[in-house]
């Protein structure tokens, strides 16, 4: 079992910064990908970025230049700085970490809460 804890959500005026943080109970090496995923009422769980094994990163498109994804091994850690926010990032933001091996199997952390409101 993997238990994958959240850190850095919060309420930020639109143009901010927030920096989210994931901390993982086993060496983050051995997913095949680990990332963040954003959900808001009504819809369904969407990618916001990943990064696998192998550092290759993938961003939603209405992110891309203004989140960074980012892993430490070392702390067992991945984190997204997301600046120049929007209220539209308003959600709550999940970790995930992926497994493919022995089976394709998701952990999820509890998720954190993203506000950007004026």
């Amino acid at each position: 079992q993997v238990q994958l804890v959240e850190h850095g959500g919060g309420l930020v005026q639109p143009g901010g910064s927030l920096r989210l943080s994931c901390v993982a109970s086993r060496n983050i090496f051995s997913f095949y990908a680990i990332g963040w995923y954003r959900q808001t009422p009504g819809k369904q769980r969407e990618l916001v970025a990943v990064i696998t094994g192998g550092e290759i990163t993938n961003y939603e498109d209405s992110v891309k230049g203004r989140f960074t994804i980012s892993r430490d091994i070392a702390k067992n850690t991945v984190s997204l700085q997301m600046n120049s926010l929007k209220p539209e990032d308003t959600a709550v933001y999940y970790c995930n970490a992926r497994v493919t091996m022995p089976t394709a199997l998701d952990y999820w952390g509890q998720g954190t809460q993203v506000t950007v409101s004026s």
